[in-house]
């Protein structure tokens, strides 16, 4: 079993029918192609990890494929074969975070004069553009302004507020969701048994939660887990390798509050500690369950709005919890919270601030 290779690189997707969770725009995308009505200029803009780039670079091979079928990628013909390799000369990447300045854009303005060396079009692939200077975007602009019709840009962000009106008015827009922890679960369970890795769905649901709606995160923390482990992999086991926080871990810590138990509490915390869980990771997943319970007092419905990610059994045992708690009590709670988030972060003692918001809403 090899894993030296990164897992999201070695099954990052090669055709649009591959894309885990974006649907609405992979559709759209494949349409337009297939019509030949695509656009000069895409924004692409969503959270880290839900296959922005991987999307550019398939777009990018679908405006080149010499056999495409319907708008899907042929995976086989000389241009997809280069793009996937990474030796098209037409396909340009850059990192607008380590790219910043007008001199960077104005190379790649220059570049785009010629027309292409191989392929049909050239593409221009900006990730993270929100980071160019004043001066990069007019440069920008001004090309955008009047594109030649060889080229094709794909802007990518995840600060869709510092991108300029001017720049937002002349591209197409597509907005990626966060994938769901269904999503993700189903593509883990798919690449761990390619790998030959057997692993407990109780795991793999922990992995989808820490990655919050990233699918690339999800296959990092894989990655390592994949690393560390030896035989069947566990929740446990991955809760151990993650430092993460567990459904377990959090309810406990809610059953001892609809207790009004501080002594329990603070003794509790301070064993997490000592097993080596993180404290801002804890913080904020006891927020979210707390909000959890505190949705779910007011309408169990509400369940599929807030929280999706929840087992059956966990569901009910969350009901059961709410009966427990004061919703009054809960809300004092979050609130402390939320002062105590940027607190755990300044002091040497992190655990402090969630046993004195404990204390204050207990007390």
């Amino acid at each position: 079993m090899n894993h030296n290779l990164v897992l999201y690189r070695k099954y990052r997707p090669q055709s649009f029918a591959d894309v885990v969770g974006q649907e609405h725009i992979t559709k759209t995308l494949q349409n337009a192609v297939f019509q030949n009505k695509t656009a000069h200029a895409y924004l692409f803009y969503g959270q880290r990890g839900t296959g922005k780039t991987s999307i550019a670079r398939l777009l990018a091979k679908a405006v080149n494929c010499e056999e495409n079928k319907d708008g899907e990628i042929c995976n086989k013909c000389q241009s997809c074969l280069d793009i996937t390799l990474g030796r098209a000369l037409d396909v340009v990447e850059i990192d607008a975070a380590s790219n910043t300045g007008i001199d960077n854009i104005r190379d790649l303005i220059e570049g785009i004069k010629f027309n292409p060396s191989q392929l049909k079009f050239k593409i221009f692939i900006v990730d993270e553009v929100h980071m160019l200077s004043k001066g990069a975007f007019n440069a920008l602009l001004k090309t955008l302004e009047e594109p030649p019709a060889h080229a094709v840009f794909i802007l990518a962000t995840t600060e869709i507020e510092k991108i300029p009106a001017t720049i937002l008015s002349r591209v197409q827009r597509f907005d990626f969701k966060r994938i769901s922890i269904e999503e993700i679960i189903k593509k883990l369970s798919g690449i761990a048994k390619k790998e030959k890795v057997k692993i407990d769905e109780d795991a793999l649901r922990i992995i989808a939660q820490l990655a919050e709606g990233g699918l690339r995160d999800a296959e990092s923390i894989l990655t390592r887990v994949f690393s560390m482990a030896d035989g069947n992999i566990t929740a446990s086991l991955v809760e151990n390798i993650a430092g993460s926080t567990s459904f377990s871990k959090v309810s406990r810590f809610m059953d001892l509050f609809s207790e009004g138990n501080i002594q329990g509490i603070v003794a509790y915390l301070n064993t997490l500690k000592d097993e080596g869980s993180d404290t801002q990771e804890f913080l904020k997943f006891a927020m979210k369950y707390a909000r959890n319970i505190l949705m779910i007092q007011i309408d169990r419905h509400l369940r599929n709005v807030v929280a999706p990610e929840l087992t059956d059994d966990q569901f009910e045992y969350i009901i059961d919890q709410g009966k427990k708690i004061n919703s009054e009590k809960l809300k004092e709670l979050l609130s402390e919270f939320l002062e105590a988030e940027d607190m755990v972060k300044k002091t040497s003692i992190p655990m402090l601030p969630i046993e004195l918001a404990v204390m204050k809403v207990l007390s």
